[in-house]
């Protein structure tokens, strides 16, 4: 085994997600993932903080992704209109790594814990969004609603999105369930 592997992470995550398809995500060990990888345990600590992490890696860069497309946003933009850019963001986010989005959330899907990880992700992007669009000027319970407007839409396209039978584009799944919002919001 080479001390410094160029890809380690790469292959980690695939060996993760092999074994947890297989195996499932309760009953797969670090050393098992490190082990497939054709790596060390303390290599795989490196790159993740535990086997939880491999499904999570890049949440971060997600949210920094999508606030940074609100902060984007031209000063006319409307709540709706950043949401969208924020969307936007997670489409071209989703689209790069579309192979592991599908096994991912059926693994996430079939555990309690990993579902729990989830939606502390999605509680610090809300936060973050919130942030970014009181910066903006929106007012408190604007932003706050907005953010998780956002979030919600983007989760529910993701699931269409992933169960899809037929593969579409992640932002004609999130423009579709976003149009539909803004029916059920003007039906009142």
């Amino acid at each position: 085994m080479g001390r410094w592997q160029p890809d380690a992470r790469v292959r980690l995550q695939e060996a993760a997600m092999a074994l947890y398809g297989e195996r499932g995500y309760e009953q797969t060990t670090v050393a098992q993932i490190a082990e497939r990888a054709g790596l060390t345990k303390r290599t795989f600590f490196r790159y993740f903080a535990d086997k939880r992490e491999v499904l999570f890696w890049g949440a971060e860069l997600l949210e920094r992704q999508m606030v940074g497309a609100i902060e984007a946003t031209p000063e006319s933009a409307s709540a709706l209109g950043m949401i969208g850019a924020a969307l936007e963001a997670a489409a071209a986010r989703f689209e790069e790594f579309r192979e592991f989005a599908v096994p991912r959330h059926r693994i996430i899907a079939a555990s309690r814990e990993l579902q729990e990880r989830e939606l502390i992700k999605g509680v610090s992007m809300i936060a973050a969004m919130t942030s970014a669009l009181r910066a903006r000027g929106l007012g408190d319970t604007t932003a706050d609603l907005a953010a998780h407007l956002c979030v919600t839409v983007m989760q529910v396209a993701f699931r269409q999105w992933v169960d899809d039978p037929e593969p579409r584009a992640f932002q004609q799944v999130a423009d579709e369930v976003l149009a539909q919002l803004r029916e059920l919001a003007c039906a009142g």
